[in-house]
Order: structure tokens, then C-alpha cells, then sequence
């Protein structure tokens, strides 16, 4: 299954596009596909444990079973003033 994930705010320039597509096999969890998304865009790794991840409109754990047609998008930390 091909996975679609979109990168918001400074993740874009950290990984020089807005959106990615990363094949990953099915059976895959968020964690997996996270992984895979590091080792291409090491920029992002950094990140790691500060990134809000959401599948569709849900913030989810690593532990989250992927499933065909699911798109993820990476946010930075919040911050406010």
C-alpha cells in the first residue's frame, strides 16, 4: 500500500516538500511508516519526539494500524504567546 503524507509549517523546508507517497506493506503500523519517513527525510528525525502525527483527523500513537487510503500529516510543537 502506498501511503500519503503531508508535511506542515517548517517540516516542509526540513524536508524540501510538502507531501510524500512511501510504500510501505501491509500490516504496517504508523511507527513503521515514521521510520521509513526518517531514514529519507533525515532532517525531520530531529523532530522526533516533538511531532503532533494525526491519521486523517486523529492525532494517533505509533501503534496505530495503517490501511489503505489513510493519509498522515506531520505537525511541529504548537507554541503560542
Amino acid at each position: 500500500m502506498t501511503v500519503k503524507v503531508h508535511l506542515w509549517s517548517y517540516f516542509r523546508e526540513l524536508a524540501g516538500c510538502a507531501e510524500v507517497e512511501v510504500p510501505m506493506p501491509p500490516g504496517s503500523t504508523l511507527g513503521q511508516l515514521l521510520d521509513e519517513l526518517y531514514l529519507r527525510h533525515p532532517s525531520l528525525a530531529a523532530m522526533r519526539n516533538s511531532t503532533l502525527v494525526a491519521v486523517d483527523v486523529e492525532y494517533q500513537g505509533p501503534a496505530y494500524l495503517l490501511q489503505e487510503q489513510d493519509e498522515v500529516s506531520l505537525f511541529p510543537p504548537v507554541q503560542g504567546g
